[in-house]
């Protein structure tokens, strides 16, 4: 692939993608392959997702995959695009606000200009400081990394239900005071919460979507940055291969395989 984009010029375009409004819209990959069929489809940038990544690495999702691995992966993911690449790296992979500044370090030798870093386990005060221990990593490399804090308020139900959006908001902003260019909040569908976090966080607002979820349109009206499919591709890709499988082994027959891509259309992805 000839006359890339440099890592600063795909780090400035991935921050300029985040439009309140005009969303930015990731299908999450977890290979090279999936890469370039999101590109080929339209996608303006391209995004990891950590439990895919891990489930096609052997490894569960929360901490069991290793961080060597799935550096490795993104790795591939960013040469097989010439568009601006964000990686969910969970919590960092590291137990201190310095490991997490050593990761994001590797990952921009990678090339990704973009890192999803969630609060899981950690309060807000210590994910906060993990946040800003990315945010001077990205610094002293001179890349303008986006950063974007995830709270896991609404989709591990923290709390009672009537203050989560009070704690969430809470989060959000020590997040952005310490770093961070965009907040991501899975488990909110509701249009009243997501245009509530909307106009109390003063960053773009990145929601998570799948069946059941407000269309793109929609989420756009109520003033959301990035929409993101998480690990939604991998589970339909996986529950196309259990299907194929269960018809084989119990009928002998093959007509799960309908409808797949060909051996042209796959091979032909890598001949350039």
């Amino acid at each position: 692939m000839t006359n890339r984009r440099t890592q600063g010029e795909r780090a400035r375009l991935l921050k300029e993608l985040h439009r309140p409004g005009a969303p930015l819209v990731l299908a999450n990959v977890w290979d090279a392959a999936g890469a370039r069929l999101v590109a080929g489809a339209g996608a303006r940038a391209v995004a990891t997702a950590s439990a895919s990544v891990s489930w096609s690495l052997g490894s569960r999702d929360g901490g069991g995959a290793d961080r060597e691995q799935v550096l490795a992966r993104t790795a591939e993911v960013v040469r097989a695009v010439d568009l601006p690449v964000t990686a969910d790296l969970e919590s960092g992979y590291a137990d201190t606000p310095a490991g997490v500044g050593e990761t994001v370090t590797a990952l921009l030798a990678t090339g990704a200009v973009g890192v999803n870093l969630e609060d899981a386990a950690y309060t807000p005060e210590q994910a906060a400081e993990r946040i800003a221990a990315a945010r001077a990593a990205a610094d002293a490399a001179g890349v303008p990394l986006f950063v974007n804090g995830r709270t896991d308020v609404f989709l591990r139900g923290l709390g009672e239900p009537e203050g989560r959006l009070d704690e969430a908001v809470r989060r959000l902003r020590a997040y952005v005071e310490a770093g961070a260019d965009g907040v991501f909040v899975p488990g909110v569908a509701d249009p009243e919460t997501i245009a509530a976090l909307v106009e109390a966080v003063p960053a773009p607002l990145n929601v998570l979507a799948g069946p059941g979820a407000p269309t793109v349109a929609e989420l756009a009206a109520l003033g959301v940055a990035r929409i993101s499919l998480g690990p939604g591709l991998a589970e339909v890709a996986y529950a196309a291969v259990r299907r194929a499988a269960e018809e084989v082994y119990a009928s002998g027959t093959y007509t799960s395989l309908d409808g797949g891509l060909t051996y042209p259309e796959l091979n032909g992805l890598f001949t350039a």
